[in-house]
């Protein structure tokens, strides 16, 4: 006959080698575990290194690219703005190269430009918006009238900035006299709109906004007001390019809404890849396909629709 202690100590002999088991069991499962972990972590680094190594490949190929555009671009370009004129805006956060880059390719290309005029903070930030539309209906050039279109600040100083410092692309004369125009000019700098260095004496045929990579474009509508503020200065020239990195075709960025605004993506052409040379090539030429008519989107970010475009011989 079976004891209590007996009984009792069966069934602690029962539980401590389930233990026993459970422990060693699990011990084998870790074990499995962690070498599955390894071999997983294993392929994970050979294929991160793999990637890597593609993309240090493709970053050579485009500085090759680069510096062979560079490189070709008086010859690229010799020709295709010949006796017009352009004038250069820039946002607060374009960068310094590629403003450089731009203006230098259109000396090449041929083209006088007539200004190079820096829109501040104040100019896209719409809680200066009241302040900036009563300026600009100050300095008004007599006999002349804003569209009634677009009421907004970008809209508006587009529209007087396109009067003043874009010739008529119908007759290519002057819409505003000297006096006219630098009295805008002075008053917008004045108001901490505008910076810039010479006054210029006459205006241009075609228009550069260059802008910068849309990290801020959301703070303020700053990437709507610069949208809206090429979309009015399209509309009294030529031609207008604008042009910047592949951020402000993201999200709020300038160039993202012109591209989803129907009316301006016909009218106001884009490139979105300033940071490279192609760009830089690719948006004087833009400036040629927009004297001709033609309207793209040229670059790598969102809905853009081809990289660049032929150069025009002849």
């Amino acid at each position: 006959m079976i004891s209590l202690r007996q009984h009792a100590v069966s069934i602690v002999a029962i539980f401590l080698a389930l233990a026993i088991g459970v422990v060693l069991g699990s011990q084998t499962l870790a074990a499995d575990l962690l070498s599955g972990l390894r071999t997983d972590k294993s392929e994970l680094n050979q294929r991160l290194d793999a990637a890597n190594e593609h993309n240090r490949h493709l970053t050579e190929q485009l500085d090759s690219a680069d510096g062979f555009l560079a490189g070709a671009a008086d010859r690229v370009l010799a020709g295709n703005l010949a006796d017009r004129s352009v004038a250069v805006f820039t946002t607060p956060d374009a960068k310094a190269e590629d403003v450089e880059g731009v203006r230098k390719n259109l000396g090449a290309a041929g083209a006088e430009i007539t200004a190079t005029i820096a829109l501040t903070d104040a100019f896209l930030d719409a809680s200066e918006g009241d302040r900036m539309r009563t300026t600009l209906t100050n300095v008004i050039p007599a006999g002349a009238q804003l569209r009634t279109g677009g009421v907004d600040q970008g809209s508006m100083a587009g529209d007087l900035l396109g009067l003043v410092l874009l010739a008529d692309p119908a007759s290519n004369q002057p819409r505003s006299t000297p006096q006219e125009l630098g009295l805008a000019l002075e008053t917008l700098r004045g108001g901490g709109f505008l910076a810039y260095g010479d006054t210029p004496d006459h205006p241009a045929q075609l228009a550069v906004l260059v802008t910068g990579d849309g990290v801020d474009s959301a703070e303020d509508s700053r990437g709507a007001n610069a949208a809206r503020f090429a979309g009015a200065l399209r509309g009294r020239g030529a031609g207008l390019v604008l042009a910047g990195r592949s951020g402000a075709a993201e999200a709020s960025g300038p160039i993202a809404a012109v591209r989803s605004d129907p009316a301006m993506a016909a009218a106001v052409t884009t490139v979105d890849n300033l940071d490279r040379e192609i760009g830089r090539v690719t948006t004087v030429l833009a400036l040629r396909e927009q004297l001709d008519g033609g309207t793209g989107r040229y670059g790598t970010g969102a809905d853009s629709t081809s990289l660049t475009l032929a150069a025009r011989t002849g």
